[in-house]
């Protein structure tokens, strides 16, 4: 193992934020000089593509596919994403090697015109590029107008600043973490707004059969959140989930017991299936793909369909 293992990250400021994360627990918990990491910053096709919907060109994996490659050419040690981004089925020779705590899973909602989604003016502009929220904001409020809003948080704040729409929705753990919390008008509440599979989690990735660096990351791993995290992966792999189809998930920790509540929805949020299980932390694999086995025979084969 290299003294100073290459981390490999996306080089948005929140993404940068994580993988500073990562290599400050690392020098935490092994010391400066086996835990000092460099960054090696890695544009991916999701950041070059800003003009058009990601979902017309492949989903989740535009976001860690040259990341990927990278890590098994053996240019870097490990890679840090978040795990929303992460596809549930890595490349073959990769595996998710540590799961960070999770910080807060909601939603935020940012407008300079109302406080909160429900009190937008009739007719109002939400802007946002996650097909989950588009379909939750629809499904509450079909008056609005959705359109497509990429671009890092920074560029979000911007364009809602500029007048591109009227109201936006972030990730709470992401304003947190680049200390933007002010910037949010209101937090929407996990009722309203059930938030993307494994939202607010950090994983590590690397290579597979890489003892040495599992062994590294170890102490970083957080047991509940990988717990949750997994069930909630699982759910989606049963759905064969992707940015083209509008899927929340949420499972919660207590002991040795697991929640979760999942949503499938249409895209205009006409129509949706809900489900919600409870069991043994033991099963969470198990229970998220049991949970999606119930809501994909309630949906229906053509409710599946229009969504794939």
């Amino acid at each position: 193992m290299p003294a100073t293992p290459f981390i490999g990250t996306r080089g948005s400021p929140l993404a940068l934020w994580q993988a500073e994360h990562v290599r400050d627990r690392l020098a935490e918990h092994h010391g400066s000089e086996r835990g000092a990491a460099d960054l090696s910053v890695i544009s991916t096709s999701g950041d070059r593509i800003l003009d058009a919907p990601l979902a017309n060109f492949g989903g989740k994996g535009l976001f860690t596919k040259e990341i990927d490659e990278a890590l098994l050419r053996g240019d870097i040690a490990l890679a840090v994403h978040s795990m929303k981004d992460l596809p549930t089925q890595l490349p073959e020779g990769l595996s998710l090697s540590a799961v960070l705590p999770r910080a807060d899973v909601r939603d935020a909602f940012l407008s300079p015109v109302a406080v909160s989604l429900e009190a937008l003016p009739e007719g109002s502009v939400v802007g946002t590029s996650s097909l989950r929220r588009a379909a939750q904001v629809k499904r509450a409020r079909p008056d609005l107008r959705v359109i497509d809003f990429r671009g890092n948080v920074q560029t979000r704040l911007r364009k809602l600043s500029e007048g591109v729409a009227d109201a936006t929705l972030l990730a709470k753990a992401g304003l947190d973490r680049l200390e933007l919390s002010d910037a949010a008008t209101s937090v929407l509440p996990i009722g309203d707004m059930l938030p993307a599979v494994a939202q607010g989690a950090i994983g590590v990735v690397t290579r597979e059969g890489d003892a040495d660096m599992r062994d590294l990351l170890q102490p970083l791993n957080d047991a509940a959140t990988e717990t949750a995290v997994t069930c909630e992966r699982a759910f989606l792999a049963e759905l064969d989930g992707s940015c083209r189809t509008p899927i929340a998930g949420l499972a919660t920790v207590d002991g040795e017991a697991i929640h979760f509540r999942g949503l499938i929805l249409s895209p205009d949020g006409a129509e949706w299936h809900e489900v919600e299980i409870t069991g043994s932390i033991a099963e969470a694999d198990a229970l998220g793909r049991r949970a999606g086995e119930d809501v994909r025979t309630r949906a229906g084969p053509a409710f599946i369909e229009k969504l794939v």
